[in-house]
């Protein structure tokens, strides 16, 4: 099996990302530190070598967080007008429901609100979260670290449509 068709490799290294940052978070002992900071080190040139970035890149993406390493959260606006749902066209020309990830000090509410307006020019009342779902498992290309999507049912109370 071709290196880049074969997903398990990125998810031996997102585990081995995982255990090193578990370990840099937790543990005392300054041997350990310098055998998780290789850990963390081996993980990211995997990464390098499969994904053909350079290693100051994938460092830059993926060995930043500091504490125990949890799941990104992205919200998801799901408008629907007669039938239709609302999509915005992110600046990569892909279409997408309005959302993006939830800033610090947002709720899931105040997140998707304030993306739907940035995004749309809509203002939005979120209703109720209707579905939670692991991006890794329905979005290709998967990333490399996990990322929970919350889709969020919103009504429109005002504003007017607008390129965010």
């Amino acid at each position: 099996m071709n290196k880049n068709t074969d997903p398990r490799w990125l998810e031996w290294a997102k585990e081995l990302q995982f255990i090193a940052q578990a370990g840099l978070t937790y543990s005392r002992d300054p041997f350990d530190i310098e055998r998780f900071e290789r850990i963390r080190e081996i993980s990211a040139e995997i990464m390098s070598y499969q994904s053909d970035l350079p290693i100051e890149k994938v460092k830059e993406l993926f060995c930043n967080e500091t504490g125990f390493q949890t799941p990104k959260l992205d919200t998801r606006a799901a408008i629907f007008n007669d039938g239709k749902i609302l999509l915005v066209k992110e600046k990569a020309g892909v279409w997408s429901m309005p959302g993006g990830w939830v800033d610090v000090n947002q709720s899931i509410k105040t997140n998707t609100e304030k993306e739907v307006k940035e995004e749309a020019g809509l203002d939005v009342k979120a209703v109720r979260l209707i579905a939670l779902q692991d991006r890794n498992l329905h979005n290709v290309p998967p990333y490399a670290y996990n990322v929970c999507k919350a889709f969020v049912l919103c009504e429109v109370t005002g504003g007017s449509f607008q390129d965010g």
